[in-house]
Parts: structure tokens; C-alpha cells; sequence
């Protein structure tokens, strides 16, 4: 039995394409995928969430238990409502999970985990904290009186569409910066996303979830799927847990160093193999210069040795494949290797792993 969000039934109510998506009844599109990718780029356009897991860290061990728990340093967190990007290692070094933290207060954190990867998640938080014995209460906010629905609104337009239908937001939000978040009533308004574009995600109880769903519709927001969602975010140059990294990855090699606090001497759960093992592979863009399509999984041939894809598509924005790979130490921007498409070498221009965001192109 798939898990359902609370969104399902507008979803359906739309006609939306549905798919398992690690095991969520999830929309990958409401008709063409590339309308709705040149929505979020152009105009405005909006993504169910909430497969996602948010979880509540309170209790007066949590900034302890952060700091020992996750890459990044939540030390860094001063403003109430600043968020950081990180991950969970284990002891090798390799990525159990990325994630978001915000700073709610020194008592109180709020973490979003990936959907798949949420029960092993939150199995190895509840490890962690037996281990070491720190005052924390973890509460998902999956069930019960305390669920949420999450629904990110992305685009140029994105920020003046959600004040058009939460015009008491605005005051709030019109000033945050890039990742904030901010408790407006009973939402939470955060300047996160996951396309490389403005906009907001909002978390929003889950008994409301459809009705602002709805009123975002009556403005104009183009309901997004799963595909036009893994578009952009490739676009970004954003990494997707399970393709571009997993627990056999080292953040290093994934491109996620500058999410890694290895220069203060705060300890955390697999800062020892990554001293230990450094960095082994470039995290780096590819553009198809032959007619083909990029894909995950397809090998990368080099000067310096072999490489695979992680993650490849074709670009709606720059109308042309291109993909993230995990490229030997050495491979330089610009340079040309050849990618193996069905048994053909085609050339491939290396670029920087970030192709577009804010409506442009980048390469």
C-alpha cells in the first residue's frame, strides 16, 4: 500500500499522472512536463512536499546533539529562523541523509529529512541520542494533531502569488532572506527550495493543506510534478539523495564540501574518515556537445581516467542534455571526455554543475 499525502485527492482531482516514488503516491506531472518546468523558470509554479519529513528537535541537549550529529555547524545558526544545508554521515563518511536544520531557539531546531530515507532517518537520530544519552525529544510532524502538509511555490512570480492569497504574510516574509524561516500564525514560511529559483515553502497544517492549495490555483500557480521538479533541480546543480549520493558517497566527492565544518575542532559523527580519506572525485557538469541524451549510470570517459553520471537529463532551459558526474581529480572545466550512450562515445563539454537558475542559463 502506497503512503498518500495530504494532497492526494487534489492531485487526482486534476488528473495528475501519479507514480510510486519510494513508496508515496506521488504526481510526476498534470499533463506536459515541460510547460510545467518553464512555469517555475518563467512564471510561477507549485510542488506537494509533503512526503517530505519535518521533525522537531526540543529539549536542552538538542544544540549538543546537532553539532555532534550532522557535517554542517549549527553553531553558525544565531538568527531565530536561519537554516543551513548539511547532511548525516556515518562513521565511513558516507552520506546517510541531506538535510535542513532551521534555528527555531537553543532549545528547539527543526529538521526536513528526505521522504524514502525518513524511518532509517530518524532510526539513527534515536541511536545517536541513546548513545549519547542528551535531553531531546524528536517529534515528526507526519501524524496526529501536530501534522503538516508542505507545499513549496517556486518562480519569478512565486513570492507576489503567495502574498495575492496570505496578503498577512507578507510583512513577515518580504524581507527574509535566502534561507529563513518564519512562523506566520499557524504557518511556517521558509525561503528554501529545491528548482533555483525565489519562492517560498510553506508548511501548513495538514487540515489547511488543500484549501491553500486551491487558493493557490485560483491565482494562477501552475500545479508541478516529480519530473519537472528533478529538471530544475538538475538545472541548479542540486543533489538528489540515492543518485548523487548515498552512504557508500563521501560528501567530498559529492560536491557538498562547503556543507562540511572540518576547520573548528567540534567533533562530529564521520569527521574522522573524512580527514582520514579526503577528497577522491570532482563533482562536475557535463553539456552533450553530439545529439543524445544523458542519463544516470552512463560512464565518463577521461583524460585522467573514468567517470559515471549520477544524475542527466535533457534541459528544457538550455534545450540540450546535461548532466552531473563524478569525475576523476584532475578533469578540468572546459575540457572535452566522451560519454558511453549505448555503446557510442559522445562528446561532452565539462562545466561547472550549476546550468541555470534564476531563469537564465548559466553555460
Amino acid at each position: 500500500m502506497l503512503k498518500t499525502t495530504v494532497l492526494n485527492a487534489a492531485h487526482r482531482a486534476l488528473g495528475a499522472r501519479m507514480v510510486d516514488f519510494g513508496g508515496w503516491d506521488m504526481p510526476v506531472n498534470y499533463g506536459s512536463q515541460i510547460e510545467e518546468h518553464h512555469a517555475v523558470r518563467r512564471d510561477c509554479g507549485m510542488f506537494d512536499v509533503s512526503h517530505m519529513c519535518a521533525v522537531d528537535a526540543v529539549g536542552p541537549g538538542v544544540k549538543t546533539f546537532l553539532l555532534r550529529l550532522i557535517a554542517n555547524n549549527v553553531g553558525k545558526l544565531k538568527t531565530p529562523g536561519k537554516a543551513l544545508y548539511s547532511a548525516m554521515l556515518n562513521e565511513a563518511g558516507g552520506v546517510v541523509d541531506d538535510l535542513i536544520v532551521y534555528y527555531l531557539s537553543d532549545s528547539h531546531y527543526r529538521i526536513v529529512i528526505n521522504a524514502g530515507t525518513a524511518d532509517k532517518d530518524l532510526d539513527w537520530m534515536a541511536a545517536r541520542l541513546g548513545e549519547w544519552q542528551l535531553d531531546v525529544t524528536l517529534t515528526p510532524l507526519r501524524m496526529g494533531p501536530k501534522a503538516v502538509g508542505m507545499i513549496a511555490v517556486q518562480g519569478p512570480k512565486a513570492k507576489a502569488k503567495v502574498w495575492e492569497v496570505l496578503p498577512e504574510a507578507k510583512a513577515a516574509t518580504e524581507n527574509l532572506g535566502p534561507f529563513f524561516g518564519v512562523q506566520v500564525g499557524q504557518l511556517f514560511i521558509a525561503t528554501t527550495g529545491y528548482t533555483g529559483e525565489d519562492g517560498f515553502e510553506i508548511t501548513v497544517p495538514a487540515g489547511k493543506a488543500e484549501a491553500l492549495w486551491n487558493a493557490l490555483l485560483e491565482v494562477g500557480v501552475k500545479p508541478c510534478g516529480l519530473g519537472a521538479r528533478d529538471t530544475l533541480r538538475l538545472e541548479a546543480g542540486m543533489n538528489l539523495y540515492g543518485q548523487d549520493m548515498d552512504e557508500t558517497v563521501s560528501p567530498l566527492d559529492a560536491g557538498l564540501a562547503w556543507t562540511v565544518d572540518l576547520k573548528s575542532e567540534r567533533d562530529f559523527v564521520g569527521k574522522a574518515a573524512l580527514l582520514a580519506h579526503g577528497q577522491k572525485w570532482q563533482f562536475l557538469g557535463l553539456k552533450l556537445l553530439d545529439k543524445g541524451v544523458l542519463r544516470a549510470h552512463q560512464k565518463v570517459t577521461t583524460a585522467q581516467g573514468e567517470g559515471e553520471i549520477t544524475s542527466g537529463s535533457f534541459s528544457p532551459t538550455l534545450e540540450v542534455s546535461v548532466a552531473l558526474a563524478r569525475l576523476p581529480l584532475g578533469v578540468a572545466i572546459g575540457d572535452t571526455v566522451q560519454v558511453d550512450i549505448r555503446g557510442k562515445l559522445l562528446n561532452a563539454l565539462v562545466t561547472k554543475p550549476v546550468f541555470a537558475r534564476h531563469g537564465k542559463g548559466l553555460i
